[in-house]
């Protein structure tokens, strides 16, 4: 009987600082130039709440770093699932600047933070093997593929998939794109389930733009202070990605729906990263105009960036997490539904799944 990989428990910590866009107000916003901005910052606020429709974004307190909130996001997906945490296989952490502590904001990546949580998790097992997963904000869903490639070779039955980032630690305060950015957690137990009907993941694709590849990266803050000159915050060419997204992502889209045999009026939701609202409208407008269709479904396309902002690779499993646990009010999933996932992040990286839910679930 074939091998499927489901997703059998799921968790995520949003942090409890809730930071409002009036909370920038006191900010200083300088160009790439570093020239302080004309604008006051009623109007950049203003002007950056109506393009990316983001109120509020989470925060973690200062106690906290990537691998603590990733560990209270797993441990809340093993209570879920079920599952023994002798049990896993594998431990995928997906991340891009490992932990940051608030005083230092230098990254902390040794011993890898898959191993920092199997430790918090106390397991035994030597056999639960840990690694973790820089692939930009796309990265949770890449370490979903590669997990399922494990559990469909025979490798592994149980992994456990983490996507957690403090991104309010390295983004630039006196640049605009700094509102962008938030701070969570979100995992999930994939689990081998044999079926004689296709179940669980259907198909994926992942494609690297790497022509692109500097669109995001590190570089130097728009005003020196208070950075030394060595520390590095996050940079972005927002215009750049968005366009490239606007072409990629639907593209992939469609051909990992292809792939599965699933036509546009049987998907049920798409879960997409919660980048920004503006993008992430325009890629579900282009992936019905794919297929030849002008009409978009009510309630197809689940958002949470306007209160949770964008915590890079936390944001799909902490949106699923949250519907699944009926948490997100209009939003449900139910046993026999087809959901698309998909991601666009540095690298450029750009990946997607569809998904069947099976029809016994919790």
């Amino acid at each position: 009987m074939p091998i499927y990989s489901i997703i059998s428990g799921s968790g995520s910590y949003l942090p409890s600082r809730a930071i409002r866009n009036a909370d920038f107000l006191d900010h200083t916003f300088y160009n790439d130039e570093g020239v302080k901005l004309e604008q006051t910052n009623e109007e950049i606020i203003s002007k950056f709440t109506a393009i990316t429709g983001i109120f509020e974004r989470r925060y973690v307190t200062a106690d906290l770093v990537a691998s603590d909130i990733a560990f209270f996001a797993a441990e809340a997906a093993l209570l879920d699932a079920g599952t023994d945490p002798e049990q896993l296989d594998y431990i995928i952490f997906a991340h891009n600047f490992g932990d940051v502590r608030e005083d230092t904001r230098s990254s902390d990546l040794v011993p890898a933070l898959a191993s920092r949580v199997k430790s918090r998790l106390g397991i035994k097992n030597t056999a639960t093997v840990c690694y973790d997963l820089p692939f930009g904000c796309a990265g949770w869903l890449q370490g979903i593929i590669q997990a399922d490639l494990y559990i469909r070779s025979g490798e592994a039955k149980k992994i456990l998939v983490i996507g957690a980032e403090t991104l309010s630690r390295i983004t630039d305060p006196h640049n605009r794109d700094c509102m962008l950015f938030a701070d969570g957690a979100g995992a999930v137990v994939l689990e081998a389930c044999q079926s004689k009907f296709p179940v669980g993941i259907l198909s994926h694709s992942t494609r690297t733009y790497a022509d692109q590849a500097y669109v995001l990266k590190m570089g130097s803050s728009n005003h020196p202070e208070p950075f030394l000159p060595e520390q590095l915050v996050l940079k972005m060419q927002g215009r750049t990605l968005y366009e490239h997204a606007l072409k990629a992502v639907p593209a992939l889209i469609r051909e990992t729906m292809d792939k599965a045999g699933l036509a546009i009026e049987n998907m049920n939701t798409l879960l997409i990263h919660q980048a920004n609202r503006k993008m992430d409208e325009a890629i579900l407008k282009r992936v019905y105009q794919a297929f030849g269709c002008q009409e978009i479904p009510e309630k197809i396309m689940p958002l949470t960036v306007e209160t949770l902002g964008n915590s890079s690779v936390a944001t799909l499993p902490t949106l699923y997490d949250l519907i699944s646990k009926g948490e997100l009010p209009g939003y449900q999933i139910k046993g026999g539904d087809q959901l698309v996932f998909a991601s666009v992040g540095a690298g450029i990286n750009v990946n997607a799944i569809v998904y069947r839910v099976p029809e016994l679930i919790k």
